[in-house]
């Protein structure tokens, strides 16, 4: 083998090595961890603006999961969201899971607010009491008209 042909060999074995590591890195930042233990639970949202799979699923701001999948019903024209949570986390079944933005331009999220009964959500399960996102731009929109024409009414009286 010649002195080209083994550094050619050598340079595509880091490159391979290379890419294992940022793949398995990926992997972790994305919420999913191999072999961890996690169970699925459903939710149905009107709007879920901004979440997208492998946003995080928190309780009392600590992630505790990631959206798995979400998709439109099309009956409903409603969002169905799978979320994977972890094992450790058991949730009650009177729980409330919203959608909540980091900010005005931040990332959003499920935070899930924690019920007081004492029955548990099993895997598969759907949280029945839910709170979609607000369009915040919609709403700064309405209150400026609603402003003006309130302003436009009281100058013509």
């Amino acid at each position: 083998m010649s002195r080209a042909a083994a550094f050619e060999t050598v340079v595509g074995f880091v490159v391979i090595a290379v890419a294992a590591l940022f793949m398995f890195y990926a992997y972790g930042v994305t919420g999913k961890q191999l072999g961890a233990d996690q169970y699925r639970l459903d939710a149905v949202f009107g709007r879920i603006d901004g979440v997208t799979v492998g946003s995080e699923v928190r309780i009392a701001g600590v992630k505790v999961g990631s959206v798995a999948a979400n998709e439109l019903d099309a009956n409903t024209y409603e969002a169905n969201v799978r979320m994977t949570i972890s094992g450790a986390v058991a949730v009650p079944d009177d729980s409330i899971a919203k959608v909540v933005s980091d900010g005005l331009l931040g990332s959003a999220h499920i935070s899930i607010e924690p019920g007081a009964s004492m029955d548990m959500l099993k895997p598969g399960d759907k949280i029945v009491i839910t709170q979609g996102s607000v369009d915040l731009l919609n709403l700064a929109v309405q209150n400026f008209t609603n402003s003006s024409a309130k302003g436009d009414k009281d100058d013509a009286e």
